[in-house]
């Protein structure tokens, strides 16, 4: 079928949406070190300017389907593109980190329907044979704004003020904005449900509840907290009370026939996979080539974004693979991630830059291979009226995936290099000296204070490279585990 030049309009609405979002969800990660100094922030005051906007995305994207409804297509859009990029230029005028939070979780509260909304347009604004090459396209709207973000926030680090990393989003928004008020109608308008304010309280607690308990909980030292423990208890309570009460009302906040969708069903558990897949590289690399190898901030971005040239390489065939065979694509494109975990798993100390981009390319690539088939086999089966809502519970259901990664990642790092750390430091004694005489010969006697300070430094750097390494294992176990799950999908398709 022929695309329309209005249908070309849409897609591209949505995808300078989709690349604003991203762009500023990655690009504020790395300037947290400047953001920590001006504004004489500890680091854990300092991390929850990513905490506050993460739970502020997450309590406010179940709403989308509701608020699509409620108030239409364009207009939500148009006021979360206005409302994020207003919140954005305030960012970057405040000067306390109170008022910098206050103004993370506007801004995250805006941005929640960005992500939901894009797809269900492009799936509903298109024929279902379509979807292959459709996703594909939108696909790279999602991916420059991790190729860009730490780009652009590395640059910024080094030449400008942080405060820039926020101002340069205005203009991006205003387009982003505008963009939408062109393109789009306002669809579903009109059709709005009474809203579920019982179910909805019970999953904003939940939600924020289990995303400051993975968000913190490394932090926290974990169940030696009370604050963890108590995140875990109202997280399991309000995720019970909030599956009994769907289950009960006359109208709940999403529709059961949502979830017995097959495909949706398996889908949303491919999606929690590749939720915790597609960010925990961006989370590992930066610390360990920054602390361990010593890159600055801006090669370290430019290494980073490397990961967005295999998405944009997978492009050129995920559309053709997908049509070919759907659940054959996914199941490739989970393989070839968790090839590039193994990858990861086999740096060294000895780590090259041919290394780190190989790796990240690969896996890129992979994921680009993956998002495009389990999309459409997610949401072939799936009613057009629950596309909104469904989207909703896609994309929430990816962000819980990512933070819940992220935290398992960072306790077998932390618990990995605790472990090396003892292991390497008793097998130096005074039976092993000799093995590493010659070594410590280049700086002096082991017996004086110095060289066993630095003895001390390089045992803590091998330890956290094990750490790291053992990071990455995870990375291939998990996709590994899942590729075979593609061939449950059902591969039929039925009209709305």
């Amino acid at each position: 079928m022929k695309i329309t030049g209005r249908q070309w309009l849409i897609l591209l609405s949505v995808q300078f949406t989709t690349v604003l979002f991203g762009l500023t969800a990655t690009s504020v990660t790395v300037i947290l070190p400047q953001l920590k100094g001006a504004l004489s922030a500890t680091q854990e005051q300092i991390s929850w300017v990513l905490t506050f906007n993460l739970v502020a995305t997450a309590i406010a994207t179940p709403l989308t389907g509701w608020l699509a409804a409620r108030l239409g297509w364009r207009t939500l859009m148009v006021l979360s593109a206005a409302g994020f990029t207003v919140a954005s230029m305030l960012c970057g005028l405040v000067n306390s980190l109170e008022g910098l939070l206050a103004l993370r979780v506007v801004q995250g509260a805006f941005g929640a329907p960005i992500f939901p909304m894009g797809q269900t347009i492009v799936l509903t604004s298109f024929h279902r044979s379509q979807h292959p090459f459709i996703l594909m396209m939108w696909g790279v709207g999602g991916v420059m704004g991790p190729i860009l973000g730490p780009t652009f926030g590395g640059l910024i680090t080094d030449y400008m003020s942080w405060r820039w990393t926020f101002f340069l989003i205005v203009p991006l928004g205003v387009v982003a904005a505008g963009l939408a008020f062109a393109a789009l109608n306002d669809d579903e308008k009109g059709r709005p449900r009474p809203f579920d304010h019982i179910g909805f309280a019970f999953i904003a607690i939940a939600i924020a509840a289990a995303q400051l308990l993975f968000d913190r909980g490394q932090r926290n030292d974990w169940f030696d907290s009370g604050e963890t423990i108590t995140e875990c208890v109202l997280a399991g309570v309000f995720f019970t009370m909030f599956a009994i009460h769907t289950l009960t009302a006359r109208e709940p906040l999403f529709e059961i026939a949502t979830f017995r969708d097959r495909n949706f069903a398996i889908g949303i558990f491919v999606a929690l996979i590749m939720g915790m897949l597609q960010y925990t590289p961006m989370v590992l690399f930066p610390p360990l080539l920054q602390e361990l190898q010593g890159y600055p901030e801006s090669t370290i971005g430019y290494l980073v974004a490397s990961r967005g040239l295999g998405n944009l390489a997978s492009f050129c065939i995920v559309a053709q693979l997908t049509r070919f065979d759907a659940r054959l694509c996914l199941f490739i494109g989970l393989s070839i991630q968790a090839f590039a975990g193994w990858m990861m798993g086999a740096l060294d100390m000895q780590i090259t830059v041919e290394s780190v981009i190989l790796s990240n390319v690969l896996h890129g690539f992979g994921f680009g291979l993956s998002y495009t088939p389990m999309a459409v086999l997610a949401f072939s089966t799936m009613q057009t009226r629950y596309m909104t809502q469904a989207n909703a519970v896609f994309a929430l259901i990816r962000m819980l995936g990512s933070s819940v990664f992220v935290s398992l990642t960072l306790v077998v790092l932390a618990h990995s290099t605790a472990e090396a750390n003892v292991n390497l430091s008793s097998a130096i004694t005074f039976f092993t000296r000799d093995l590493i005489a010659p070594w410590v010969q280049a700086f002096g006697s082991l017996g004086e204070l110095q060289v066993q300070a630095r003895l001390a430094a390089e045992i803590q750097r091998q330890a956290s490279m094990i750490g790291y390494i053992n990071a990455f294992h995870l990375m291939t176990l998990i996709p590994l585990l899942t590729a075979p799950l593609a061939f449950l999908f059902v591969l039929r398709r039925s009209e709305a």
